[in-house]
């Protein structure tokens, strides 16, 4: 087994100064067989539990301040189930709302953890919905029992060839049609190594991001990765999976050498800016793989990048913390009156006279037409030491990951998407341009000017935590 040698601690905290924090836990949130799996156009049964999902909670305090970041093993999670964690964590901890972060990691192989188009707010959750909410404040209050003396580090890898931009310009019209007809100028997913293949629609982000926190003595307590890829897959029909996410967090625990600590060590690895990025290389013909294979093939890998940058780490004694959060309204995105006819039209005809994609969109579109003109959306970020962490409630592309990284005042900064509630794909104004299945109506649900409004009010917190 691998074991991290441990850098110099800094002496960044004096005596008598605050005394810096770290705890971190682990809730089961697996669901029966049975359970309904989503992901995909179909909604298979769950048949096998191939590995269990899990909310993964770091609480960091710097003496003043508490932050809680929540990762949940599941494809999207309506913001009505954070919220009400986030009350009775409130009720229970002291810890403010704002400071705390929690999201989804994105896998495709678990059960709904939401409910109808997630703009039409409800009071009562699903069953599910309830055992997520409730094992979110039950992994939280347990982190904070974990708390102790500890010492963070942070730092960064690259990891460029798992990341592929899975919108793609094309020379063949034919391939670029819509469900509603119309004609795009790019496609998701095209055919693998096909000839008409032309550009990339967008860039990627191969930095890993990671924090990594010790106890005083150098015992691991838990690292958060962060890494803009959507999901990996290659998951059997019917089988509950954490995917890549749950992979890297055992891969990393063996690498640090902290398996079976007390208390135990969490791995993490949260979704960043992904929307618009898969595994796939498009240019060469699928490789023949087992299921799992490639899900533990690039687990390992981005875990040994991250094991790799971790021997260099400077660690640091304290690190300031801070938090900001606001309600931002975005318009709801509706359909014309066209579009609305054309979408009863596909639900009147037989079902064999249409395609089952028409149909999922006609039925987006009515839902669409039904939905308030406006939604209120939590923007969150945090400051970690040098670190700025976005929160976004939406499947947000790279280059908007991208452009905060670059433009965010502090020395290192990551996104976290589907965090907070989930609302749909966000693609820029140039994105919208050209089509293509994150910007169909259904698919994106807000305006076509949210994402800048997002960006906006992301910087301006990460602004005034810099300021700080």
């Amino acid at each position: 087994m691998l074991l991290c040698l441990l850098p110099p601690i800094s002496h960044a905290a004096q005596t008598g100064a605050p005394v810096f924090q770290a705890g971190a836990a682990v809730s089961n949130i697996t669901p029966p067989l049975g359970s309904d799996i989503v992901g995909n156009w179909d909604t298979p049964q769950a048949t096998h539990i191939h590995d269990d999902l899990h909310v993964r909670s770091l609480v960091l305090d710097d003496g003043t301040r508490r932050l809680t970041l929540v990762l949940c093993d599941n494809l999207s999670i309506d913001r009505q189930v954070y919220d009400q964690a986030k009350e009775r964590l409130h009720k229970k901890t002291g810890i403010p709302p704002e400071h705390m972060l929690m999201a989804a990691t994105h896998t495709h192989s678990g059960p709904p953890a939401r409910q109808g188009n997630s703009l039409e707010p409800y009071e009562h959750l699903t069953e599910y919905q309830q055992f997520v909410a409730d094992r979110i404040v039950d992994g939280v209050q347990c982190a904070i029992n974990n708390l102790e003396p500890a010492r963070i580090g942070w730092g960064s890898a690259e990891e460029p060839d798992q990341v592929n931009n899975r919108r793609w310009y094309m020379s063949a019209p034919s391939l670029m049609v819509s469900p509603f007809g119309q004609q795009d100028k790019v496609r998701m997913n095209p055919p693998r190594a096909h000839a008409a293949l032309l550009k990339p629609a967008g860039p990627t982000d191969p930095e890993i991001v990671f924090v990594s926190v010790q106890s005083a003595e150098g015992r691991p307590i838990a690292l958060l990765a962060n890494y803009s890829l959507h999901y990996v897959g290659g998951v059997p029909q019917g089988h509950i999976s954490a995917d890549y996410f749950g992979a890297f967090a055992d891969r990393i625990q063996e690498l640090l050498g902290a398996d079976r600590l007390d208390p135990p060590f969490v791995g993490v690895l949260s979704n960043g800016t992904s929307g618009d990025i898969n595994n796939i290389n498009f240019r060469e013909p699928t490789p023949k793989r087992e299921p799992y294979e490639q899900i533990h093939r690039v687990a390992n890998i981005v875990a040994d990048k991250v094991y790799r940058a971790c021997q260099s780490m400077q660690y640091h004694a304290y690190a300031k913390l801070g938090a900001r959060m606001s309600a931002l309204t975005l318009d709801v995105r509706k359909p014309d009156e066209a579009t609305v006819a054309w979408a009863r039209g596909i639900l009147d005809a037989p079902q064999e006279e249409t395609e089952h994609k028409q149909r999922i969109y006609a039925r987006r579109t009515l839902l669409l037409q039904e939905a308030p003109e406006h939604v209120d959306i939590w923007v969150q970020a945090l400051r970690i030491g040098d670190v700025g962490v976005g929160a976004i409630p939406f499947e947000t592309f790279a280059e908007t990951g991208l452009r905060l990284k670059k433009e965010s005042p502090l020395p290192v900064t990551f996104t976290i998407s589907l965090a907070n509630g989930a609302y749909g794909y966000l693609p820029t104004p140039a994105q919208h341009e050209v089509g293509g299945y994150e910007t169909w109506l259904g698919t994106n649900r807000v305006a076509v000017d949210s994402e800048p409004a997002i960006v906006s009010k992301l910087l301006d917190h990460l602004g005034e935590l810099a300021a700080e």
